[in-house]
């Protein structure tokens, strides 16, 4: 393979990554906390945690979940917003060994039993505010030997973290009643010193399982190793670097962590890169809360911005954005979804720093290609392959197609996952025979090596950056009485410029409505996995052999 990108890499970064410099992601941690001892590692709600801090904490941590009888190699799923917490939970876990399943906090009980289950989870850390949904699913966990429950102001200062749990169970009622027999809660855990015994790991143990949807409608974890997340660190921050660099000498980077930790996008790209560099994460919990966010970029300087199109778009557009000094910005990492250009130069009238728009999967730690950091022109594709990375565009035999034509975007490198657990025939089928990920989606590689994604091959639909299967939708709405078949769809959101979920319903019964699908779904889904408009037919377009055409409801 030629590798036409390399001729156009900026300046400085370099082709390949080399060997790792950490056989894990606990070897990683324990060189930041030594290096970085005395730098704040997080901010959030006005408190600070030091590495020193995170340090400490996190090996009280893993020796309590040693002194459980938890081995190497078993999971623990964290069922958290961005809290101090979940990084002390990250760190302790992959201290003790633990593999970490990362677990979206909005899951309906059905969703959250999937997960467990097919993760063989023996232990969760879960936000106090979700207990009720474990309890729903609790008894279908045999395997769950261990379940830990944390309040948002748990880790905050005393009195700071009392008033902020009291007014999230008291005041704005939160907290719904829940009865997890045998829990226990996170300060009781962290309240005792347990002997930590050090957890020798390769770079080819498993670190993370990062659940994704799948063609089936099924989730499945992505097996990420240490070596693979390690890998994608030092990708990112070589690929980071000739911004990076203007950040004047003693002066510690800042990081605005709006996305999710438990999306494999904020676990690298925030988490892991930030304290490998001996940056600072500001907490964001809750990025639909626009105000709070403009609150909390008020609250002092800031020099890197991942986030996601919706995102970006909600702040550009918010009255309050002009207030906030944007003066030290100088990185604004777009991916998750496509950036749209709108989006990328109203940003950049507001702020003055350009979205440079990267490309990624769950498979793929998550990073895979990305734009040059220094530009400041909107490009509209995912930009050139990361060090050490790899992309062909191949058709349906894995073969590769000439530049300029439409193909299948397969990338090989050393972020991508090792497969999907315990999915054998599934892991087989993602991978070409000379082991490139096919990644679903379908792009043109010019003759720079940069690529443009122009369609998907599978029909998954992308909600500000999650991803929606149709099949999953369509799963649970025609187990509802009264519906007969169900397709689901990707539609345009103008609020969002991402997509929204559209729902055709055939029904068998002539009394059903959209409000009480509606209402069925919130049982069962996810918020972003919901119909947002739901349209009944008498019947859907099918194929000679009875599969339902979505393109044809699209188009």
């Amino acid at each position: 393979m030629t590798k036409p990108w390399l001729a156009h890499y900026p300046e400085g970064v370099p082709a390949e990554i080399g060997d790792l410099p950490y056989a894990s992601l606990a070897d990683l941690l324990e060189a930041a906390f030594r290096a970085h001892a005395a730098r704040p590692a997080f901010r959030f709600m006005g408190a600070s945690m030091s590495y020193a801090e995170l340090d400490r904490l996190s090996q009280r941590f893993a020796g309590y979940l040693q002194s459980l009888g938890l081995q190497p190699g078993d999971r623990i799923a964290l069922m958290m917003p961005n809290v101090f917490q979940y990084p002390v939970a990250v760190a302790g876990a992959v201290r003790a060994g633990l593999v970490v399943v990362n677990t979206n906090p909005l899951y309906t009980p059905r969703e959250l039993e999937h997960q467990l289950k097919d993760s063989g989870a023996r232990a969760i850390v879960i936000l106090e505010n979700m207990g009720k949904t474990l309890e729903a699913c609790r008894a279908a966990l045999p395997a769950l030997d261990h379940v830990i429950v944390t309040g948002v102001g748990d880790m905050l200062p005393a009195l700071k973290g009392f008033v902020v749990n009291f007014v999230l169970r008291h005041v704005k009622k939160a907290v719904p009643a829940f009865h997890l027999p045998g829990s226990v809660r996170w300060r009781a855990a962290m309240g005792r010193s347990h002997p930590f015994r050090p957890v020798p790991r390769t770079k080819d143990d498993p670190a993370v399982l990062q659940y994704t949807g799948g063609t089936t409608g099924t989730a499945k974890g992505a097996v990420l190793t240490n070596g693979n997340i390690v890998a994608n660190t030092i990708q990112a921050e070589l690929w980071h670097e000739p911004v990076v660099r203007q950040i004047p000498s003693g002066e510690q980077p800042v990081t605005i962590c709006a996305l999710p930790l438990y999306h494999i996008f904020g676990f690298t790209v925030n988490m892991m890169l930030s304290l490998h560099t001996g940056g600072c994460n500001l907490l964001i919990p809750n990025p639909r809360d626009i105000p709070a966010v403009i609150k909390a970029l008020k609250s002092g300087p800031f020099h890197l911005f991942p986030a996601v199109n919706t995102l970006f778009g909600a702040i550009a557009r918010h009255e309050e954005a002009g207030s906030v000094d944007w003066r030290n910005l100088r990185l604004s990492v777009g991916g998750g979804m496509a950036v749209q250009r709108a989006t990328a130069e109203l940003w950049l009238k507001v702020t003055g720093c350009p979205i440079c728009e990267g490309y990624g999967l769950s498979e793929t730690s998550p990073v895979a290609s990305c734009n040059p950091v220094a530009s400041r022109q909107y490009s509209g594709t995912i930009g050139f392959p990361v060090p050490g990375t790899e992309i062909r565009i191949v058709d349906d035999e894995g073969r590769e197609v000439p530049l300029g034509e439409r193909g299948e975007v397969a990338i090989r490198g050393p972020q991508v996952m090792q497969g999907y657990w315990q999915r054998p025939a599934e892991t087989a089928a993602a991978f070409t025979a000379d082991g490139y990920f096919k990644s679903g989606d379908i792009g043109v590689m010019d003759e720079r090596g940069s690529v443009r994604i122009v369609d998907r091959k599978k029909d998954m639909i992308n909600v500000s950056g999650f991803n929606v299967y149709p099949n999953e939708v369509e799963d649970v709405v025609t187990r509802m009485p009264g519906v007969t078949e169900a397709a689901a769809i990707g539609v345009p959101d103008e609020g969002g410029g991402g997509e929204a979920v559209k729902l055709f319903v055939v029904r068998s019964d002539p009394a059903l409505d959209a409000e009480a699908v509606k209402a069925w779904c919130r049982e069962n889904l996810t918020g972003y996995k919901r119909p947002r408009d739901i349209e009944f037919r008498d019947e859907l377009p099918k194929t000679g052999v009875g599969k339902v055409l979505r393109r044809a409801l699209r188009d």
